[in-house]
């Protein structure tokens, strides 16, 4: 017997190949199968090159799993090796197959040629795992020897020929001791699922022990037909509700959409994804886009390939054109990935784009399930805002939808401020800030609902992108402040300036002690409020621009930011400057006060109004 010398630059590739070139072990099962659905691959393409017609087998991967001699075979019955095959592909370490193989037959179509090769390095990923690795192969070829190729995880290894085999190759890693759990089914199955599902060849797994030593339980893994592969004229609503689930099998609801992407040109890529339902929560870490290439499993983390906003969605993407690292378990980044990125998002622009024009209502419907994707493309994609600007709606408190010019039109001549822009009014909660929404609506004002975390940011957006707007939250000031279009509205104080300071310094003497709020006294309607507590809006989108932690943005509790507006011109004001004993008129400051905090704070509806309106009307009367 011959022993041999793997033809290596350095006896250290073993531990290289080990600890440094694959990050997770587990990948040793992908490359093992990529390469023997690779090699069933290139003898179908022959069959069809060649017309031949005496081979009719049923082309399949098996994985067994042998508890009895700590063995995992992986076997194939595809084109197999000859001996100088072997010495070519396997002892001359990296040396890819299929680059060879694509070459010498230049006129495949760009679908039989995506075979997924790498058969030097990706082999030698089954020592991070084994101690010793055996091959069986025979050649398709009529007058070739069988083979037999050991290694025991060292640059020596023993090739020779054996006695006459099936077709094909057979891969047996003995499994070593602390890596045990690569021989457990559930193990080994899990594995299957995660990388091999959606692979083009049938893989059936099966095991076998002490116990079951002559009988072995055989499954089919993986589903060789993914919707993403087929066209999509031929699939219905039900066949892509099934794919969803088949992918996410823990989902539970189904995806409000799809979108199919198919492209052969400039790039070669397929894909389905998914929009779920978010409304207003965003999970990056659940359930994210898998990429795979020729239905090989790679990663779910597209950084990169797939924008940032569309993370939020779900599916598959699939292209042999997305460069990969030589363990092809990292991407790499080039002018291709950047036009798959720009085709991505406008795959999913207009398809958005189709369904408002052609449903507008049910989109609609859908719309507080997708606007923050939606959102979040806008801000972070200025290709995506241009085409997403036009199905964009915004909604009223009264659940009445506009894109942004029907809005404008709709308020153009009744909604402006002292500089001529058009207000858009609107409010983050219709409870928090239902009598300020009243008071606006009193006037036959229209308000918004902007409640999403990223309301802010693309608030900003649209600003700068249309001069002629702008964005004011309806309790960021008396409403006749934010509106300057009733003009002849203008109140003037009944108090003199003497009694102005004199009201300020009551203010700040009995009640600022406990509170940091800034004081401006205002000249409002009698029937408005005695005191107002605002957050000017350019105070508070910086507070909500600059803030990581949500529940600041929603609870707003940092006193600074406050202003307390004081309305002069209210009944209990002058009731207030009369009143001599101290102690009252303090007890009169401060539950006026902590009525008008209570307004802030606290959800509240109709019938809270009502009771703070009341207790305001006792204490005049008191």
């Amino acid at each position: 017997m011959e022993i041999n010398k793997i033809n290596v630059t350095s006896d250290n590739i073993f531990p290289i190949i080990k600890k440094f070139l694959y990050s997770n072990q587990e990948v040793f099962l992908r490359e093992l199968v990529s390469n023997a659905i690779d090699a069933i691959i290139k003898l179908k393409t022959l069959i069809q090159l060649e017309n031949w017609d005496e081979i009719t087998d049923n082309f399949q991967v098996k994985i067994i799993i042998d508890k009895i001699n700590n063995t995992l075979h992986i076997l194939d019955n595809g084109i197999g090796m000859t001996k100088e095959e072997v010495d070519k592909y396997i002892n001359q370490i990296a040396f890819s197959g299929a680059e060879e193989f694509v070459k010498k037959y230049k006129n495949l179509s760009t679908t039989d040629s995506n075979i997924i090769g790498h058969f030097g390095l990706g082999f030698y990923s089954s020592f991070m795992v084994a101690n010793k690795v055996v091959i069986y192969t025979q050649s398709y070829k009529k007058n070739a020897s069988s083979i037999f190729w050991s290694c025991e995880g060292d640059p020596s290894f023993v090739m020779k020929e054996i006695e006459k085999k099936d077709r094909g190759t057979e891969i047996v890693l003995f499994i070593n001791e602390d890596k045990k759990e690569f021989l457990d089914y559930d193990r080994i199955f899990k594995l299957l699922q995660k990388y091999c599902k959606f692979m083009p060849i049938s893989i059936s797994l099966s095991s076998k022990s002490k116990d079951n030593e002559n009988k072995e339980k055989e499954i089919v893994v993986n589903n060789t037909n993914p919707a993403w592969k087929q066209n999509p004229l031929q699939l219905n609503d039900k066949n892509y509700l099934d794919f969803y689930h088949e992918l996410y099998p823990n989902q539970l609801d189904d995806p409000l959409f799809w979108v199919h992407l198919n492209i052969d040109h400039p790039f070669h890529l397929t894909g389905v994804l998914y929009f779920p339902k978010i409304e207003k929560r965003i999970d990056l870490q659940k359930d994210k886009i898998h990429l795979y290439q020729n239905q090989v499993y790679i990663t779910d983390n597209l950084e990169g390939v797939v924008p940032d906003f569309l993370s939020l969605l779900r599916g598959v993407i699939d292209s042999p054109d997305i460069p990969l690292n030589v363990s092809r378990s990292h991407l790499q980044y080039d002018a291709s990935v950047q036009n798959i990125s720009k085709y991505i998002t406008r795959k999913v622009a207009d398809k958005l784009d189709s369904m408002f024009r052609k449903n507008r209502d049910d989109f609609q419907k859908k719309w507080k399930n997708i606007k923050i994707i939606v959102e979040y493309g806008m801000i972070s994609a200025q290709n995506f805002f241009e085409k997403a600007i036009k199905f964009f709606v915004f909604y009223t408190t009264d659940q009445n939808y506009f894109t942004l010019e029907e809005f404008k039109e709709k308020i153009k001549e009744t909604q402006k401020n002292k500089e001529g822009k058009i207000v858009f009014l609107y409010s983050s909660d219709k409870e928090k800030q239902y009598s300020c929404i009243k008071e606006a609506k009193d006037r036959y004002y229209e308000v918004l609902i902007f409640d999403s975390p990223l309301s802010v940011h693309l608030i900003q957006k649209l600003e700068f992108s249309y001069q002629d707007i702008c964005f004011v939250r309806v309790d960021s000031d008396h409403i006749d402040k934010l509106i300057n279009f009733r003009k002849e509205e203008k109140y003037h104080s009944e108090l003199s300036e003497k009694e102005k300071q004199d009201l300020k310094n009551l203010i700040q003497d009995h009640l600022m002690k406990n509170f940091q709020f800034s004081i401006q006294l205002e000249d409002l309607s009698k029937e408005d409020n005695p005191f107002l507590i605002i957050i000017p809006e350019f105070l508070r989108r910086i507070k909500e621009m600059n803030s990581t932690i949500e529940k600041d943005i929603i609870e707003e509790k940092d006193n600074k930011y406050y202003q307390l507006i004081v309305n002069t011109n209210h009944i209990l004001m002058k009731k207030i400057l009369k009143e001599t004993s101290e102690e009252k008129r303090k007890k009169i400051l401060q539950e006026a006060l902590n009525l008008t905090l209570l307004s802030k704070d606290l959800l509240y509806g109709k019938n809270l109004t009502n009771f703070i309106s009341k207790r305001l009307e006792d204490l005049i009367q008191e």
